[in-house]
């Protein structure tokens, strides 16, 4: 039986009950708020094509649409990428601008995340640029600069709650995921590293580096480690380096992703923040810890 999900960020939603209402006359089926003005369910629309005419009613209002099935809703296991999925920044972008180099560091990494570039040379490129960065400056780019995004913690701490376990698979670097996965609460962080000479970077990364292989696999082991099979697993993330683990996932989730990215992964979240994640596996306000 599938369900199709309306959600909207709770900064400024854009959804109410007279546009639930609106959705429900074009698809059928039966509305359930799971938070109200912020996410409902509509359980078993009778229409084949529930997803698109919500998204024409929808129109171009800031409310996200996914239909999901209803049975294995809820997921045990939760891959998400770092960098502009669960923390606002690119890291290594806000490193380079403290060299002064951000728009050119930046630019790379654009295009590394729409897939216009081999991922591993693109990391060799800006790393290499990074090189004689002092670790202090690391560090007080972590401690100043990095944001974590709406809506992760309450997402992890939830999932956790009711029995799931959540890795943080990154292409980013360890100075970072391994500090932010414990302040978000992943069960563990898999991240390059980044090489130094004394205190200052050597420019280098240890190889191998973490990239789209390596959150796949990260995924299909955590299943297999677990017995749990694939279509109850859910991965996220923003980047061309997400698509393999988005791809075999049973909720595979583009959150805030380059149009190119959205269009391939089967469930898309362009405006609501991390919490939609949880409204996808049928969790209401009140089982939310926030």
């Amino acid at each position: 039986m599938p369900v199709l999900c309306l959600i909207a960020n709770p900064i400024d939603s854009e959804l109410d009950p007279d546009l639930a209402a609106a959705v429900v006359q074009q698809t059928g089926g039966e509305l359930n708020w799971l938070d109200h003005s912020i996410a409902c369910e509509i359980i078993d629309p009778l229409s084949t094509e529930a997803l698109s005419l919500a998204r024409a009613v929808i129109g171009t209002r800031k409310v996200d649409a996914a239909l999901v099935p209803s049975e294995g809703r809820r997921k045990p296991i939760l891959v998400a990428d770092m960098d502009s999925t669960m923390i606002n920044e690119e890291c290594i972008d806000e490193l380079a601008d403290a060299l002064g180099i951000k728009e050119q560091v930046a630019d790379i990494t654009d295009r590394a995340m729409r897939g216009e570039l081999d991922f591993a040379a693109a990391l060799d490129t800006r790393v290499a640029l990074l090189k004689g960065l002092e670790r202090r400056v690391i560090e007080e780019v972590r401690r100043e600069r990095i944001t974590l995004a709406p809506g992760g913690r309450a997402l992890i701490q939830t999932m956790k709650a009711y029995g799931a376990y959540a890795a943080l698979v990154s292409g980013g670097f360890t100075y970072f995921a391994d500090f932010f996965a414990k302040r978000i609460g992943f069960d563990e962080a898999v991240a390059n590293v980044l090489e130094f000479d004394g205190d200052r970077l050597t420019g280098t990364v240890a190889k191998p580096i973490v990239d789209k292989t390596t959150k796949r696999q990260r995924l299909i082991a955590l299943a297999a480690e677990r017995n749990v099979p694939l279509e109850r697993t859910m991965a996220v993330g923003d980047g061309a380096n997400d698509l393999d683990m988005i791809a075999i996932a049973g909720f595979g989730v583009a959150l805030h992703a380059k149009p190119a990215v959205a269009a391939q992964a089967g469930i898309r979240i362009d405006h609501a923040d991390l919490t939609a994640l949880l409204y996808l596996q049928g969790y209401a306000d009140e089982d939310i810890v926030r």
